[in-house]
């Protein structure tokens, strides 16, 4: 009996002898999986971000693409037919309009 209350107490006194290095490695485990500015939520965010600046520049683009368009449509109406007739299939009473259509191979 004797020999086992002395067995625990130097598992007791070795673990305590461990003790800022067991707080420390709690620490940095707390810190790196689990804190709301962890180190994983840190590269979603990044990540994140990264699609946020590809879906700016598309943006960007699409938004020139589509001034020139209206620039193009309020330049007369010779334009502004052009872009009906092809855009809608509109035609004009005495005409046909046929849509031919590609196979992709």
């Amino acid at each position: 009996m004797v020999l086992k209350k002395k067995n625990i107490k130097e598992k007791v006194s070795r673990v305590s002898s461990y003790k800022y290095i067991i707080v420390t490695v709690l620490f940095l485990v707390l810190i790196i999986f689990f804190d709301e500015n962890s180190i994983v939520t840190h590269q979603q965010n990044k990540q994140r971000l990264q699609e946020l600046l590809q879906q700016k520049e598309y943006y960007k683009e699409r938004i020139k693409s589509d001034k020139q368009k209206l620039k193009d449509l309020n330049s007369g109406m010779k334009e502004l037919e052009k872009f009906a007739r092809e855009q809608y299939y509109m035609s004009k009473p005495d005409e046909d309009v046929f849509i031919v259509v590609e196979e992709k191979k």
